[in-house]
């Protein structure tokens, strides 16, 4: 993994890697040549931007979803038996990244939505 700056990661050639305050994750992006989806970026570790947008989702959010048990039933289970819930949820997180920027879109699930944040630090359990 190469550390370009506080906020931007290379976990392997080809892959960016963002902290998301809104999911309290990472999401990454490809770029360059290379199979499968690929996003354009301004070559600025401090100060990036990413195109097009960034979609990134989980649970029964995924497109093709089965209808099958997702992180929200996995959760409610646990709720039932007084366990506290997994840490995982199902969401939608929409974005711009723009000049170290980032436009959280209408259709994110979490309290993110509708806000422009400034890009954070990973957190300290992830350096």
């Amino acid at each position: 993994m190469t550390y370009l700056s506080k906020i931007l990661r290379e976990p392997t050639q080809g892959r960016l890697s963002f902290w998301c305050p809104g999911c309290r994750q990472s999401h990454e992006v490809q770029h360059g040549a290379g199979a499968g989806p690929r996003w354009g970026w301004n070559g600025d570790a401090e100060r990036p931007t990413f195109s097009p947008s960034v979609l990134v989702r989980s649970g029964h959010y995924v497109q093709g979803y089965d209808g099958g048990v997702c992180w929200c039933d996995f959760n409610a289970e646990l709720k039932t038996k007084g366990e506290e819930p997994s840490g995982f949820s199902c969401e939608v997180c929409h974005t711009f990244v723009t000049d170290g920027r980032i436009q959280y879109l209408s259709d994110c699930t979490h309290a993110l939505a509708g806000q422009t944040v400034p890009m954070v630090e990973f957190p300290e359990e992830w350096r």
